[in-house]
């Protein structure tokens, strides 16, 4: 089935794409989630005329995500964790922990863009890259730090 995007999806495409999907994908989640329109003659015409307001919105949605990669980028978080011998932690860090910690720091980042690894399992620095557009990608330092 061939779909217009709406949204950008990854591994799929960016919006106003136009891509072949299975059935299937497009009937159960991509037009459930008003992430796509059919692509018939109408819309496509419609899409090939607001195609400028389309790229316009693209430009300003990079340049947002490069805008905070650089604030990202000057910026560290603090976690506390408790700890035991060797500085092992008692659990771990995940995504999870680290969206709270931006969250509580004034950034609106979602754990899904926050990728580990693996889980923090020590005490000390540790870079975590944040993919916030397909080719703006933040690195962001973390500080795990022992529970008094």
């Amino acid at each position: 089935m061939l779909v217009i995007l709406r949204e950008n999806v990854d591994n799929l495409g960016r919006i106003g794409d136009v891509v072949k999907v299975s059935d299937g994908y497009a009937r159960n989640f991509l037009l459930p989630r008003n992430l796509v329109v059919t692509a018939d003659e109408k819309n496509v015409a419609m899409i090939e005329h607001h195609k400028r307001s389309l790229e316009k919105k693209r430009l300003a949605q990079r340049g947002a995500a490069e805008e905070l990669a650089k604030k990202l980028n000057d910026f560290s978080c603090t976690i506390t964790r408790k700890a035991g011998e060797h500085d092992k932690l008692f659990g771990s860090v995940g995504s999870g922990d680290i969206a709270d910690a931006l969250k509580k720091a004034g950034y609106q980042i979602e754990k899904r863009v926050i990728h580990l690894e693996h889980a923090i399992k020590t005490l000390g620095v540790h870079p975590v890259t944040i993919k916030l557009e397909p080719e703006v990608t933040a690195t962001l330092k973390v500080w795990v730090v022992k529970e008094e």
